[in-house]
């Protein structure tokens, strides 16, 4: 077992994963920026290094400057999060050439999903759901006219090296084809240094669900089945809940086989998700696959009694999973908290957090690195706080958060407690009836 792990994170994330080593004997050492040196995840780690200024590029992406901080503390292995360089192939291989074990996946397992064009095509070997479309990357505009064609509107051009809803272009018809084309990939090229664009049919209605999955290094592959993601707002999950609503026995048990199969297929090490989308007659098709553990990961942990950073840590130590695949025991729904304002286009707000008030209660968690005095920097994400609710039903879990929420006090700064709580109340969520077009239709009180 590792002796010292360095978290290559910040925020809540990094607090989430020294908690668990601290469980299981384990030193651990925070990275800080400038911006970052009054965060808890600094205060609670046993060491703590300053790797650069406020900017991510010169602190939490800078590689060296990481491998350093690991180096002088001795530290065996690093946790790289979510974000910044957890999928990262360089990053996992240059962690390897210094001989530190990087809790994740390995570069040839980040190049291969990495890239959604090259994952699609592995995913089509593997024999798991696609989306109909182009088999790789499009050649050229008289390429892209002719997979439209064949595939039939209307159809979704993706940047291949696209994440956060960056590169994406909904077409519904022939004429608008060029506009999209021409804008995606300069919006793609701006963002990621990369035009390279594929497509795929535009599924209507659709749901996004994830499955969670963990791999060992001998091969094996279970699930602890799924999440649905599907209320978001320009492709960035708001909230999130399992058991999904719109799933049936069967549906889970399907896409729950795919994502195992598809883990396997690639020998896949590690905590990652294998991501759906679903149609409104349960069609399910093949997304992409996430190779890092989730914003989400609470309410997958709170179902199925599981830690899921525990069982990362021991499976990059060499430990084999038991093969066994989880189900929901109960109902968790997590809310976002971010230091956003919902009722001026949920524009970015940071700055002093003046009073910090954290709910409890039963059934109540928060994951959160701010309290009153903390001071909010405007360089990185949002998220302040992840609010989660488990009861045994969807109900009841729908109604301590919404307790929850009214409890929840921050004050300095504008936050989404507001929409989460007018979210709670609105009658298709009640329902479960939402699709990721949901917040379309969707505005402030």
């Amino acid at each position: 077992m590792f002796k010292k792990i360095l978290i290559a994170n910040r925020g809540e994330i990094a607090l989430r994963v020294i908690r668990t080593c601290k469980e299981m004997g384990i030193k651990t050492v925070a990275v800080y920026s400038t911006a970052d040196a009054e965060s808890l995840h600094v205060r609670f780690a046993d060491e703590a290094v300053c790797i650069g200024p406020a900017p991510s590029s010169e602190s939490y992406l800078k590689m060296s400057n990481i491998i350093a901080a690991a180096e002088i503390t001795n530290a065996d292995a690093i946790h790289p999060g979510y974000g910044f360089l957890s999928e990262n192939a360089k990053f996992s291989r240059l962690c390897e050439e210094h001989n530190i074990k990087f809790i994740g996946a390995t570069g040839d397992m980040i190049d291969q999903m990495g890239d959604k064009a090259n994952a699609k095509s592995t995913m089509i070997a593997a024999g798991v759901p696609c989306v109909p479309g182009s088999e790789g990357v499009i050649v050229d505009f008289e390429d892209c006219e002719k997979v439209a064609l064949e595939t039939g509107y209307p159809v979704m051009l993706k940047a291949s090296a696209g994440g956060g809803g960056k590169g994406m272009r909904a077409v519904w018809k022939a004429e608008d084809l060029r506009d999209a084309w021409d804008s995606a990939r300069h919006e793609s090229k701006a963002a990621f240094g990369n035009d390279d664009m594929y497509m795929e049919k535009l599924i209507e209605e659709p749901r996004h669900i994830e499955i969670q999955i963990v791999g060992d290094s001998f091969g094996k592959a279970c699930h602890l089945s799924e999440r649905d993601c599907s209320v978001q707002r320009r492709h960035q999950k708001l909230t999130e809940e399992t058991p999904s609503p719109f799933m049936t026995d069967d549906l889970r048990k399907r896409m729950g086989d795919a994502a195992v199969k598809a883990s396997e297929y690639i020998k896949y090490e590690g905590a990652g998700t294998v991501e759906f989308l679903v149609d409104k007659h349960r069609n399910f098709f093949f997304m992409e696959m996430n190779t890092r553990i989730q914003v989400e990961h609470p309410i997958t942990e709170e179902v199925v009694n599981y830690d899921l950073i525990r069982e990362q840590i021991l499976v990059a130590a060499g430990v084999p999973i038991s093969g066994k695949n989880y189900f929901p025991q109960m109902h968790s729904i997590e809310c976002r908290i971010n230091a956003e304002d919902p009722y001026s286009g949920f524009r970015p707000a940071p700055g002093k957090i003046t009073t910090f008030h954290s709910p409890g209660g039963h059934g109540v968690r928060v994951d959160t690195h701010v309290y009153a005095g903390y001071m909010i920097p405007p360089n990185y994400d949002s998220m302040i706080a992840k609010l989660i609710t488990t009861a045994q039903t969807r109900e009841e879990a729908i109604n301590k958060m919404k307790r929850a929420l009214d409890e929840f006090v921050i004050e300095g700064v504008k936050t989404t407690i507001p929409f989460h709580r007018q979210l709670m109340d609105h009658p298709d969520y009640i329902a479960g009836n939402y699709t990721t077009k949901f917040m379309e239709d969707f505005t402030m009180k």
